[in-house]
């Protein structure tokens, strides 16, 4: 069986286009759990905290509960919930989910496969990574999910592509980088070492994951801590290019403000004359999916 394909297949939520990485995040959670404790069911009361931080932290920008992936993920025959009843999940209402101390756990086929295979948790979870979420966030999703991508083998050449049929251009990061003059667009910082760029990378406004193009109308230079924040719905923008600052975001010290507070409304630094500027479509969609709205006034 190809697991690789089977969790491709999953069925996300959807309504109006919007981003759901919820049953992902889940699939993420649970083989990091594997890693640590082998095929143990995982308590709904163990998970929920968890599962509620890595939501909000790299779900959608609106509220959502933990209980709708615990719940949901059953119907893709990979996910099986039990509770003090029997067999069966109770709903993805929280209280019941809490009433009836449900545990959930990957299904026997898959924990025998896993287990079969010590390189098969690695190749899943770097699928769902790239499938789901921009690269800047990778890191930071294993440390929460306690996913270890590094010791136990390598990624599979011949697995299923996140996109499939669509390659990344390995140019992309060059012809972003010169269209800005390899100067951030938020912040003009401008890098070098040995001759170098250094500090500097290309970022999708529209994730590459959800359609976004390796082009132009779709690239932006911005400096590593920019791209992170870019990404995060920290930092976003408008479409005459002016920066939008999340107003959830705090930063009290004078560095926070300087390289991020004091972004807002500033106009975004253009491509050479001639090149491609990001496309409205696509940030719109980045206004959508991932910025952390209201955003803040200048």
């Amino acid at each position: 069986m190809d697991w690789i394909e089977r969790i491709s297949n999953i069925r996300p939520w959807k309504r109006n286009g919007e981003r759901a990485p919820h049953k992902p995040l889940l699939l993420l959670y649970a083989l990091g759990r594997f890693q640590r404790h082998g095929g143990e069911p995982i308590p709904f009361s163990a998970a929920e905290p968890d599962l509620k931080r890595l939501l909000k932290e790299f779900g959608p920008p609106r509220d959502t509960s933990p209980g709708y992936p615990f719940h949901h993920l059953t119907n893709d025959g990979i996910w099986l919930v039990d509770t003090v009843h029997g067999p069966g999940s109770p709903g993805s209402e929280l209280g019941r989910l809490r009433d009836a101390q449900a545990s959930g756990r990957l299904h026997p086929d898959l924990l025998r496969a896993l287990s079969d295979d010590s390189h098969l948790v690695v190749r899943l979870a770097r699928h769902l990574l790239d499938a789901n979420f921009e690269p800047s966030m990778h890191a930071d999703i294993c440390l929460l999910t306690g996913l270890d991508l590094e010791t136990r083998g390598a990624a599979d050449p011949m697995g299923v592509q996140a996109r499939p049929g669509v390659r990344r251009d390995p140019a992309f990061r060059e012809h972003v980088l010169m269209a800005y003059e390899y100067c951030c667009a938020f912040c003009e910082y401008d890098g070098w070492l040995d001759g170098a760029p250094v500090g500097l990378d290309a970022a999708h406004v529209r994730w590459w994951a959800f359609e976004g193009a390796d082009d132009l109308a779709n690239g932006l230079c911005l400096c590593a801590i920019h791209h992170k924040l870019f990404d995060k719905g920290v930092l976003g923008l408008t479409t005459e290019r002016t920066i939008s600052v999340s107003a959830k975001f705090v930063g009290r010290t004078s560095t926070a403000k300087e390289m991020v507070l004091a972004l807002a409304e500033r106009p975004t630094r253009i491509p050479q004359p001639g090149l491609a500027p990001v496309d409205a479509a696509n940030i719109e969609w980045h206004q959508r999916q991932v910025f952390r709205s209201p955003a803040r006034n200048g």
